[in-house]
């Protein structure tokens, strides 16, 4: 058996073996390899693209403190089973990308080290970040992850088809502010311009429909989580959510036949008004804005999630570094308080990316707010919610969520039935979790 297991942690952990991990600073991360293109740019303003920009920014890093003998590790995304092999053979890494909604899943079994030493170090106040972004990386009051953006869904925008159906003021799109207005200016799109006002990628995207409703129930003060270990969708305003946007797909004013590429597809090509998808298709959807005879071009806007039901708010999720627990020499504890200084100031740069700078003052700052659209996305800092401190597995929630929700939304179940089904599904299965 204990061949196996070391058989299995070698194959497991990759290019990670102790000998290839050297004695400096070693980073894991996911967001691509890019190396052809990047392997030794420098130069952070002109690296485009989330590969392209993080690949120069270790690189720039590396440059400035060649002490730290920077060794790195890129793994197919998201790389947490690679983690959890290499935490079993206690080899972890110094650094590694981790989504803010799996952290209370290391942080839990006592894995991550909290990161307020080396932020203190560092010169950095937890203050300093914006509330979405710090709330992500907490875990029963400390913080175990340098927050590193705010990422989570977006309403993208086709504006030349609003504009023909009626539905512009001032160059901005009018957006609808309850559910009867989201009702009556779908209809209204469909009937003017012919093409649907949603496009919906309710074909193997979970996540999608998982945020809708978040959102939507969260914005209602509805408490999805009454405690980390139970989940309760089958309520009224639950309901509320998941009827509405059947409504929408029963009427034909949102899609329900799309998968994420198809989605992407449709909406860069002009067959629907609105795309809610994440922060990370800003650039691609730019990219289009700019090229003359593309539908999107000179036509493109992209805004949070309008509010249908009480307060301004969005469920919204972030990527952070993390320090897995090992012992460290003190040169070893510098690099990283140095490596937390430099990337915190380079916020304004991955906000390129679409993602929102974690620091409250970059959200602020003219660099940012000059960027194409990010004045219209900057409130996604103030309005963004996190699931509940202690909801562990999120990602798997989130997939048993979205799979009942979509079920609901294209009327494969009974909004009632999907809803409990999703409730029995994810309480079972954290029941489950140790």
């Amino acid at each position: 058996m204990r061949r196996l297991l070391a058989l299995f942690l070698l194959v497991a952990l990759g290019s990670c073996s102790g000998t290839e991990r050297g004695q400096g600073l070693y980073i894991q991360r996911f967001f691509g390899e890019c190396t052809s293109d990047y392997g030794t740019a420098t130069d952070i303003a002109k690296a485009e693209g989330e590969c392209g920009i993080i690949t120069t920014m270790i690189n720039a890093f590396r440059a400035a403190h060649p002490e730290a003998r920077v060794s790195q590790n890129v793994v197919a995304w998201p790389g947490y089973s690679q983690l959890t092999a290499q935490l079993a053979a206690r080899q972890p890494p110094d650094l590694v990308t981790m989504h803010s909604g799996v952290i209370p899943d290391y942080a839990g079994k006592g894995l991550l080290e909290s990161v307020e030493p080396y932020l203190a170090a560092a010169g950095i106040a937890p203050a300093a970040f914006t509330p979405a972004s710090r709330q992500g990386v907490t875990w029963k009051g400390r913080m175990y992850g340098l927050p590193w953006d705010t990422h989570g869904g977006l309403w993208h925008v086709n504006t030349r088809l609003f504009a023909k159906a009626g539905l512009m003021k001032d160059g901005k799109p009018i957006l609808p502010t309850s559910p009867e207005e989201l009702l009556s200016q779908g209809r209204q799109f469909r009937e003017r311009t012919g093409k649907p006002y949603l496009i919906q990628s309710l074909v193997g995207d979970p996540a999608g429909a998982a945020r809708t409703l978040y959102t939507y129930m969260m914005a209602q003060g509805a408490p999805i989580f009454p405690s980390p270990r139970r989940i309760q969708l089958d309520t009224p305003e639950g309901r509320r959510v998941a009827e509405l946007f059947r409504q929408v797909t029963a009427e034909g004013i949102g899609t329900s036949n799309m998968d994420t590429p198809a989605a992407i597809a449709a909406f860069m090509n002009g067959e629907g008004g609105v795309y809610p998808t994440g922060t990370w298709m800003i650039g691609q959807f730019e990219t289009e804005e700019k090229t003359v005879g593309r539908p999107l071009y000179k036509s493109y806007g992209v805004f949070p999630y309008p509010a249908l039901y009480g307060a301004p708010v969005m469920f919204v999720s972030g990527h952070a570094w993390v320090v897995p627990k090992r012992e460290r020499t003190p040169a070893e504890k510098q690099a990283i308080v140095d490596f937390f200084r430099f990337m915190t100031a380079q916020g304004s740069n991955w906000a390129r990316t679409g993602h929102l700078p974690a620091l409250q003052s970059a959200v602020d700052s003219p660099a940012f707010l000059s960027m194409p659209h990010r004045r219209d996305i900057a409130p996604v800092a103030r309005i963004g919610r996190a699931l509940p401190d202690g909801v562990m597995r999120q990602n798997a929630v989130e997939g048993l969520v979205g799979e009942e929700m979509a079920a609901a939304i294209t009327g494969q179940k009974p909004v009632e039935r999907a809803l409990s089904d999703a409730d029995r599904r994810v309480n079972e299965f954290l029941a489950e979790v140790q």
